[in-house]
C-alpha cells in the first residue's frame, strides 16, 4: 500500500525504466547477490578479505627516504672507491650514461655487523644492529635520473602514468581490520612532497583505497587531523545527520547507477565520523609509556614512527613514512648532509624493529626501506666543471632493505659492479619488488587485477617476478 501521494513520475515511464521495473526484476535479485562485496554497490569497502594464498605478512610500513639515499653511504660497502680517490673510474659507460666526476669514497665508516656479518655504514648503527633481521637488496634500477618518474615508478608501478600506488593495491586486496581507520595512511611533515597526491592516489581503483596523508610536523591532534572532533553537535545528533546525508547521497547515486566517485564520497564521509571514534586515540604518543617515548626519540621522526607502530597494532594495513617534503636525502652539494638526516631516522627504525619484537608482530609486518633510486659513487660537477662534495642521481643500481614480514634476515641479494655504479648480479626492477611484496602479504601479482577501460590491470603490469631468495 502506497503512503506517499500519486506522482506523476510514477505513471510516466520510460522505455529503460520500465525494463529495469519488470523485465529485469530477477536479473537485479541475482545481481545484488554477484556485487554484495563491490565497494561501489553498498557493501562496507574497507572490510577484511582474502588473498590468494596465506601471506607471511599482514600489515606494511615503508620508510620512504625522500630523493634518493647513497648506497655507497649506508649499505653498500664499495672499499675500491678509495684506490681511485679523485681519479676517474675504469668504466666506460660511467662517461656514456650519465656525466660524472672522479671516485668519491665514502666519507663515512663501515664495519660488519651481526652475525650475518654485512657491512652498514656507521650512519645506521642503530639499524644496523638489527641487521640478522634485515634483507639488503643491492642490485635495485629504476628507469631514469629524475625525481618526479621514478617516485611514480616506486610507488605505482609506473613513471608516466599515474597509477594506483601499492598501499592501494594492498588496501583494496586486504581490507582493514579496523572499519574506523583508514586502511592506507601516509604522513610526510611538512607538507605534500614532489608529486604529491599521485604517490598515494587510488587511481582507477575505487577512491575509498586511496592513502589518507597526514602533516605529521604537527603534534596537536586537532592539525593532525582536521576536524578529528565535532564541537558544534554531540555524536548522536551527528549520526542522524550523516544518516540524512546517506540516504540523498544513496537516492542520488541509484539514478546515476552507481556513480564510483559519488559512492567514494559517501564513503569517506562514514569514513570520517568513525575516525572521530578511534584516531585521536591511536595518535596520542603520550599514552605510552616513557621508556618508550625515550626509545623512538623526541624528533618527528621517533614521533610519526611510534603513531605508525600504534595504527598497525590497530588494523591498519599500510603506514608509509616520508622523510620530508622536499627531497632531503637529494644532496648534490654535501653529502655530509646524509649524517644529520640519518641521525633522524636511525633510532626510529632500530627502536620500531625492537617494539615489534617484543609485541610479536615482527614476525607479520614487512618494514621497507629506501628511496626513488640512489646516488652515484663519483663526484657531482657543477656546470663549469668544478667538483663539488655530493653525488648526482643514479638509477642504475641502488639499494633498499627490507625486514620482517616473511623476510631471510642477515642477507644480501644482488651487487653492483665494484665501484657501486651499476648493478651487475642478480639485477632487479621495481615491478620484481613490487612483486615480492604482493607475495609476501599473500596475492599472487599476476592474478591480482583490476579491470579498467576494458583490460586487467596490475601492479606489476606485464612484468616482474618474485625474489624468493630473501624469503624466510
Amino acid at each position: 500500500m502506497s503512503h506517499h501521494k500519486p506522482r506523476i513520475e510514477d505513471a510516466l515511464l520510460s522505455r529503460r525504466e520500465l525494463l529495469r521495473r519488470t523485465g529485469m526484476g530477477m536479473g537485479a535479485l541475482t545481481l545484488g547477490t554477484m556485487l554484495s562485496g563491490n565497494p561501489a554497490y553498498g557493501a562496507n569497502p574497507l572490510s577484511p578479505k582474502s588473498s590468494h594464498f596465506p601471506g607471511k605478512a599482514k600489515r606494511v610500513i615503508h620508510f620512504f627516504l625522500n630523493g634518493g639515499p647513497s648506497a655507497v653511504d649506508t649499505f653498500d660497502y664499495k672499499p675500491a672507491l678509495e684506490k681511485y680517490a679523485g681519479k676517474t673510474l675504469p668504466m666506460e659507460y660511467l662517461r656514456t650514461e650519465r656525466k660524472t666526476g672522479t671516485s668519491f669514497p665514502s666519507p663515512f665508516k663501515f664495519r660488519q655487523y651481526g652475525e650475518s656479518g654485512i657491512h652498514v655504514s656507521e650512519l645506521f648503527e642503530k639499524t644496523a644492529a638489527h641487521i640478522d633481521d634485515i634483507a639488503v637488496i643491492r642490485s635495485l634500477k629504476a628507469k631514469v635520473p629524475n625525481h618526479e618518474p621514478s617516485l611514480m615508478l616506486m610507488n605505482s608501478g609506473d613513471g608516466v602514468m599515474s597509477r594506483p600506488s601499492v598501499g592501494s593495491w594492498l588496501n583494496y586486496g586486504l581490507g582493514s581490520e579496523n572499519q574506523n581507520l583508514p586502511g592506507f595512511v601516509v604522513m610526510c611533515p611538512g607538507g605534500y612532497p614532489v608529486k604529491e597526491a599521485e604517490n598515494w592516489r587510488s587511481g582507477f581503483l575505487p577512491g575509498i583505497y586511496q592513502g589518507t596523508f597526514i602533516d605529521s610536523k604537527h603534534t596537536q591532534i586537532e592539525k593532525l587531523i582536521e576536524n578529528i572532533r565535532n564541537k558544534v553537535t554531540n555524536k548522536a545528533e551527528q549520526r542522524q545527520q550523516l544518516d540524512l546525508l546517506h540516504a540523498l547521497n544513496d537516492e542520488h547515486a541509484a539514478q546515476r547507477d552507481r556513480d564510483a566517485p559519488l559512492e567514494a564520497q559517501i564513503q569517506s564521509f562514514e569514513l570520517a565520523y568513525r575516525m572521530q571514534m578511534e584516531a585521536a586515540d591511536a595518535f596520542e604518543v603520550a599514552q605510552e609509556p616513557e621508556h618508550i617515548r625515550e626509545m623512538y626519540g623526541d624528533g618527528v621522526h621517533g614521533r610519526q614512527t611510534l603513531i605508525a607502530r600504534r595504527l598497525l597494532e590497530r588494523g591498519v594495513r599500510y603506514v608509509q613514512l616520508w622523510h620530508g617534503a622536499g627531497q632531503p636525502w637529494d644532496d648534490h652539494s654535501d653529502i655530509h648532509n646524509h649524517a644529520k638526516l640519518a641521525k633522524e631516522i636511525d633510532q626510529p627504525i632500530a627502536a620500531l624493529i625492537s617494539d615489534l619484537k617484543q609485541r610479536g608482530m615482527l614476525d607479520d609486518t614487512l618494514i621497507i626501506w629506501g628511496g626513488e633510486f640512489g646516488r652515484t659513487p663519483t663526484v657531482e660537477l657543477q656546470p663549469n666543471g668544478e667538483p663539488l662534495k655530493g653525488r648526482d642521481h643514479n638509477p642504475y643500481g641502488f639499494s633498499m632493505w627490507m625486514a620482517g614480514g616473511g623476510i631471510k634476515g642477515g642477507t644480501t641479494y644482488g651487487a653492483t659492479d665494484e665501484f657501486g655504479f651499476k648493478a651487475q648480479e642478480n639485477v632487479l626492477e621495481v615491478h620484481d619488488l613490487h612483486a615480492t611484496i604482493l607475495h609476501l602479504l599473500g596475492f599472487d601479482h599476476e592474478q591480482f587485477t583490476y579491470r579498467y577501460a576494458g583490460r586487467d590491470f596490475r601492479l606489476t603490469d606485464v612484468h616482474g617476478h618474485v625474489i624468493r631468495d630473501i624469503i624466510a
